[in-house]
């Protein structure tokens, strides 16, 4: 038990990064939307239909080893002639690879950071000035959900990611057990927003997720997710959504405020 509790404060305190701080940096956009959906979070063809098309690919201080996959930001061209005030927001589901910006977004995030009718005008520009800070995802009337990887194998092999996480901040442990029961098993991110295990019980599984909130870290209990006929390909609602923000202690940005 000490050596868990030890490796889930080295986990909640590598997860955590002062996200609630304002950052200057640079953004450039990828042409094509497709690009972030087979990226390094894992979410396939499916993340084109997450926030409306609004993506972005993060540096590895935001993608985190994959716990930063999910998170939401706001970003805000610096250009006020081209650029408006709110700025857009995006999801991350990639990790960029290139240290020149810190995000690189979806086209069509990119035009969002415009003023009305001047959204060609900041695609000419290709790379922008910008400040972004990370926000809360919010996904109304909609619990997390839980799908389960084609490449899983009932009473076997799981593997899992959760989608529309909500709250700011990030799953750092799950662990599962057959539903009504008090035996424990624990799963390991995989990739990305992928966990696994190979030591699956059969039957109904219930899960418990430990995420980054307050100054420390939190269990969140999911009581009855997967049914136990539970096939590869589905996703399943956990019935559970996350609203903390994780409190990070980062002075002197700690009041969030963005001016």
């Amino acid at each position: 038990m000490a050596i868990f509790i030890c490796f889930l404060f080295l986990a909640i305190s590598y997860a955590t990064a002062c996200d609630r701080c304002v950052h200057q940096s640079k953004v450039a956009y990828f042409s094509r939307a497709s690009a972030l959906s087979s990226g390094a979070c894992g979410y396939g063809s499916m993340a084109t239909g997450f926030n409306s098309g609004h993506l972005a690919a993060a540096v590895s201080s935001l993608y985190k080893d994959g716990s930063g996959c999910g998170a939401c930001f706001q970003i805000r061209c610096k250009d006020t002639t081209v650029c408006s005030r709110e700025g857009t927001r995006v999801i991350v589901t990639d990790l960029n690879r290139n240290n020149q910006t810190d995000f690189v977004l979806s086209s069509r995030a990119f035009m969002a950071m415009a003023n009305k009718d001047m959204g060609r005008n900041i695609l000419k520009q290709g790379i922008v000035e910008v400040e972004y800070k990370r926000v809360p995802c919010e996904y109304k009337n909609q619990n997390m959900a839980v799908r389960v990887e084609e490449s899983s194998k009932n009473s076997n092999y799981l593997a899992i990611k959760l989608l529309y996480q909500g709250g700011q901040t990030e799953v750092v442990a799950i662990d599962f057990a057959k539903v009504g029961s008090s035996n424990w098993g624990f799963m390991s991110r995989n990739y990305g927003a992928v966990w696994d295990s190979d030591r699956v019980p059969s039957g109904a599984l219930q899960f418990r997720f430990v995420i980054t909130a307050g100054f420390d870290g939190k269990w969140i209990w999911a009581r009855n997710v997967l049914p136990e006929d539970w096939k590869p390909g589905m996703t399943y609602d956990s019935g559970v959504q996350i609203t903390d923000i994780a409190q990070e202690g980062c002075s002197p940005c700690d009041d969030g405020i963005w001016k």
